[in-house]
């Protein structure tokens, strides 16, 4: 069972310590334990102002906000490690001590890290020209309302009316010469 003065010594050690630190593998949920029930404790306490649980409500406070620190700091951490990985080739120096969660994290982080990078090259090459999920348009005619990809209802339309409307939609409408696009790409 994880007590405050673990939770103190755990929060030391990742906050003066570049890599990840090697915590229990039930850590999460024996904090959680923890929490609950020195949550219990105080609630069964009769005299809320009473010195001892005053003293444990903010040893409580103290241990939760110290649990958050933790987690901000293995955050911060990890998207480093992702970002390195990302730069240099994938780097599981620090993986084995991540929990499930934070693995996930690193993963999905590295993935949308080379996403962007890929969509840099490409643009800078010239290849792709950036998809915009919406387009302004001006309606060259009068337009009942109809259902978008989704299911809803949008319109009517005036002529002249200017709206921001999904792509699909607007290919749509662009072929049958209703509007036109005044975005610039």
């Amino acid at each position: 069972m994880i007590t405050f003065n673990d939770l103190y010594e755990s929060v030391r050690k990742e906050k003066y310590s570049d890599s990840l630190q090697i915590l229990p593998a039930k850590f999460l949920q024996e904090a959680s334990q923890y929490f609950k029930e020195k949550r219990e404790f105080l609630a069964k306490e009769e005299d809320m102002f009473s010195e001892i649980a005053i003293k444990n409500k903010k040893k409580l406070e103290n241990a939760l906000t110290s649990f958050k620190d933790l987690i901000r700091m293995r955050k911060k951490k990890i998207l480093n490690l992702a970002f390195v990985a990302a730069e240099v080739g994938i780097s599981k120096k620090d993986f084995d001590n991540m929990f499930g969660y934070e693995k996930d994290l690193f993963e999905s982080v590295i993935k949308s890290l080379e996403g962007a990078e890929k969509s840099k090259s490409s643009e800078m090459s010239g290849e792709a020209k950036a998809e915009f999920k919406h387009r302004l348009v001006r309606f060259l005619e009068d337009v009942s309302g109809f259902l978008n990809f989704e299911g809803v209802e949008i319109g009517p339309f005036q002529k002249g009316e200017i709206h921001n409307l999904e792509s699909d939609v607007v290919g749509i409408l662009e072929k049958d010469k209703r509007v036109e696009v005044i975005d610039y790409d």
